[in-house]
């Protein structure tokens, strides 16, 4: 399976699903035109990925994201839900910088009902 790798733009998040490593990443800011049309292949990469591997480690480290975008990071942490109540190995790690409390209490918001293992993780900008 190939390595999906976005640049991140002004308006979107950078992407780095590595498949060798298993490590699985989204980081930035994330207001695109179109949510949906911009999260698809990432969702449609990470369905296959499931379907391949028994275990999956995805960070989160959002600096803003919009609502349209929140309903696709859902979308994807509903997908981990999913898998790991299957049997699946998933769990979720949710950066933030640590003067954030924004993003910080939309991490707790988004995982803290999840069964699979969710880690806030606060850091510093240097």
């Amino acid at each position: 399976m190939k390595r999906l790798f976005i640049t991140a733009t002004k308006t979107t998040p950078e992407v780095d699903f590595n498949p060798e490593n298993g490590q699985l990443k989204i980081s930035g800011e994330s207001f695109p035109e179109n949510s949906a049309d911009f999260y698809a292949p990432i969702i449609a990469w990470l369905q296959n990925y499931i379907s391949r591997n028994p275990s999956i480690s995805l960070t989160f480290k959002m600096i803003y994201f919009n609502t349209s975008s929140s309903k696709a990071i859902l979308d994807i942490i509903a997908l981990l839900q999913d898998y790991h109540n299957k049997g699946g190995v998933a769990e979720i790690n949710w950066m933030y910088q640590e003067d954030d409390e924004d993003i910080m209490e939309t991490g707790l918001e988004f995982t803290e009902k999840l069964s699979l293992e969710c880690k806030l993780i606060p850091y510093s900008e240097q």
